[in-house]
């Protein structure tokens, strides 16, 4: 044996060895900016989108997509069901995100926001990211002057106080989200998710978007142009608060109709008086206004969803389905079954053009 061969084996350098390669950059970068009394459903609907599409088997790693999460001195925010969510830091060169997500919630009519947070809005703005109102952050971005002639899209329940704030700008209820390219403003809500689904089949391709639905067990995804579910009448902030009190108690029990005694004690009113109030407000009873709700809400889910029809009148606070076919005719002019069939008709029509 050749003498060299003895010398001992000198532990590798790290120099022997190159180093493995960076993960490549994500392809989908969004930052979260946690306003005061943020809704936790909305932004954890929407971070959860990203996290489910970065990594296969859900293991978290920022490999697809990334998140941060934000606050203006970088302490913890509480969510409007009082949890605390501690955030990465202080606010970061807008720069390194692609989208700066605005998360509000029930702070909404806060109109003495900190300078420094609209600031920092204009800043990315100018910066070139695109702006996602989530929920009632879309506020905070009309107040920093970043909607000019676009369209928003806001929650419907506060549809009112947006339309009182900012008269200028053109705000509706129509769709879950609205993309005007360089922003794009949600309902909220679980419209969030729906909203964090389009932009990674956007930046990351239709197969991670379709990840991420299998592990939130969703069936579908639903489009922008959805109508939100909404159900209830415009009927103006100055009219008497009692018919504001008792519209909204209706609209919280459409599949299950409280009598107008029942109505009439939520507002701490008489019946009778309840009646007056009504008639003077809005030129109807309680009873007329609570059945034009249920029949816009069977309406919607006619033409929205695959529901039977026997399944729709009960969740709209019908006996029966025939029962909803009486009212419906005389209400639409025509019955609940034919407005599916023309409806999925004209949709046919549509996929066959020529």
């Amino acid at each position: 044996m050749n003498i060299r061969d003895m010398r001992p084996l000198r532990p590798p350098r790290a120099s022997d060895h190159p180093p493995p390669p960076a993960p490549p950059a994500a392809r989908l970068r969004i930052g979260f900016l946690l306003l005061d009394k943020f809704t936790l459903a909305a932004f954890s609907g929407l971070i959860d989108v990203l996290r489910l599409a970065a990594d296969h088997g859900g293991r978290s790693r920022k490999l697809h997509a990334s998140w941060t999460v934000m606050s203006l001195d970088g302490q913890p925010r509480r969510s409007s069901c009082g949890i605390l969510v501690t955030p990465n830091g202080d606010l970061m060169d807008p720069a390194n995100f692609d989208y700066l997500a605005v998360c509000g919630g029930n702070d909404y009519l806060n109109d003495a926001l900190p300078e420094s947070l609209l600031a920092y809005l204009r800043r990315a703005a100018a910066s070139g990211v695109r702006l996602l109102g989530i929920c009632t952050g879309t506020f905070a971005i009309a107040r920093a002057g970043l909607v000019g002639p676009r369209r928003v899209c806001v929650h419907w329940n506060v549809l009112d106080a947006f339309k009182q704030r900012f008269p200028k700008v053109q705000a509706g209820v129509e769709r879950l989200f609205i993309d005007e390219g360089d922003l794009i403003t949600c309902a909220g809500s679980t419209a969030a998710i729906d909203l964090g689904l389009y932009l990674v089949a956007r930046h990351c391709g239709r197969d991670k978007a379709q990840q991420a639905m299998r592990h939130m067990m969703l069936q579908h995804m639903r489009p922008a142009e959805m109508p939100q579910p909404h159900f209830y009448a415009e009927i103006g902030p100055h009219l008497d608060v009692r018919v504001q009190q008792a519209a909204q108690f209706i609209e919280q029990r459409l599949d299950n109709p409280p009598p107008v005694a029942a109505i009439a004690r939520y507002v701490g009113v008489s019946p009778r008086q309840l009646e007056r109030l009504f008639a003077v407000s809005l030129g109807q009873s309680p009873a007329a206004f609570q059945r034009g709700l249920r029949l816009d809400y069977a309406r919607w889910l006619i033409l929205n969803s695959k529901r039977s029809l026997t399944d729709i009148a009960m969740g709209a606070g019908f006996a029966d389905s025939a029962h909803l076919s009486r009212d419906f005719k005389t209400a639409f002019g025509e019955t609940p079954r034919s407005l599916r069939r023309n409806a999925s008709a004209g949709r046919a029509d549509a996929g066959n053009p020529g």
